[in-house]
């Protein structure tokens, strides 16, 4: 099967959508204890979610990189979700009145690699979605349902390798994502 190159690939359910996020223990215990983000997080800053595993894993190196030891999985309303779709700008000019549309939009799609568990360049995108402004605030008020420290899995997946194992049974099972073709279209995801 030809994984189309342009593609929202997640864990969900018919209510949510799981997104990864690695933090620091100070930010992640208090998170995981609250179900919610609570400080030191900063609601200023631009947050990033991720609905590819293996992509978090190769960006925090399996929960290994200083800032980045611990990782959770949130579980977020699918019409939060779509609705930080529906309201982005791609991170890349895509046309005219692009540098207009970033300089309004509370969020950025970026399409980056998407990584094998060894962390090899596969030959599609993964998506990430970057919040800020309103669409941080909606985002921890609104539209998080469950935080989820997956630490110890990604530790589990990054040991299984070490050990030479098939790791295909600890990995979370994600499946393309359905788009309405308005959104698609808004994200620059590649036609179905």
């Amino acid at each position: 099967m030809n994984t189309p190159y342009r593609q929202i690939r997640a864990t969900y359910t018919e209510e949510s959508i799981t997104v990864y996020q690695a933090y620091d223990p100070a930010i992640a215990e208090p998170a995981v204890a609250a179900q919610r983000f609570v400080a030191p997080f900063k609601r200023e800053r631009m947050t990033w979610i991720k609905p590819s595993f293996l992509w978090m894993m190769y960006r925090c190196g399996y929960a290994s990189k200083p800032g980045q030891t611990r990782v959770l999985a949130i579980d977020v309303t699918r019409a939060g979700f779509e609705w930080a779709l529906a309201h982005s700008c791609l991170s890349h000019s895509d046309g005219e009145g692009w540098r207009e549309r970033l300089r309004h939009s509370s969020v950025r799609i970026q399409w980056d690699p998407e990584r094998d568990p060894r962390h090899n360049a596969l030959p599609y995108r993964s998506i990430q979605i970057g919040l800020s402004g309103p669409a941080v605030d909606r985002y921890l008020d609104e539209w998080i349902l469950a935080i989820t420290d997956l630490t110890d899995r990604a530790r589990d997946v990054h040991a299984a390798l070490r050990d030479g194992q098939d790791v295909t049974g600890l990995l979370p099972a994600e499946r393309p994502y359905p788009l309405s073709e308005s959104l698609a279209q808004a994200i620059g995801a590649t036609p179905s």
